[in-house]
């Protein structure tokens, strides 16, 4: 049976590719989601991640219903992982959108989250006028990488993170496109 994968453009970078999710990625999705480091720095990835979290979060992202265009941060042609994180945009009104992402704990620091962020800014595959974001107000590293792709800082809030069972401070940054 051939898998189908809705409309959604592949975006190169010189290291990595930035594809649709395949029913392939479930392992690595659950390793590399399913650790303790990074789902406790999002809003949505339990943990430990339970039976069945990684198939269903494959089948959103595929789904022709979806409201959010999901990516793998491939690195096979470099001979990196082929799933070294993930990045997506959430659909929102006014043409606007919302980023998120995650990298695998082996590719922290390496520059991916920075390289990821910006392909998507250049490619604006939503043709979005606005991009926002945030990040736990413990992550200073994710601060720094919307920053370094210009988001400007907006202000504080704060969120349920699954993974924590509780609120946490955020940091709100937007990023005009057009």
């Amino acid at each position: 049976m051939l898998e189908t994968v809705p409309q959604q453009a592949v975006i190169e970078t010189e290291r990595f590719d930035l594809r649709p999710l395949r029913k392939s990625d479930k392992g690595l999705i659950e390793m590399h989601g399913g650790d303790k480091r990074v789902a406790r720095f999002t809003r949505s990835i339990p943990h430990p991640l339970p039976p069945g979290a990684a198939d269903a979060f494959i089948a959103r992202a595929l789904s022709d219903a979806r409201s959010e265009d999901v990516w793998a941060i491939d690195g096979t042609k470099s001979n990196a992982g082929e799933l070294m994180g993930i990045i997506s945009l959430q659909h929102m009104d006014r043409d606007q959108s919302q980023i998120g992402y995650w990298v695998a704990p082996p590719y922290w620091n390496t520059g991916i989250a920075s390289e990821a962020v910006t392909a998507l800014i250049e490619a604006n595959p939503q043709n979005c006028n606005t991009l926002f974001a945030e990040v736990f107000q413990d992550n200073a590293a994710s601060a720094r990488v919307l920053t370094n792709c210009g988001f400007e800082y907006l202000g504080d809030a704060e969120t349920f993170s699954v993974a924590r069972n509780a609120k946490v401070a955020t940091w709100t940054y937007s990023c005009r496109l057009d």
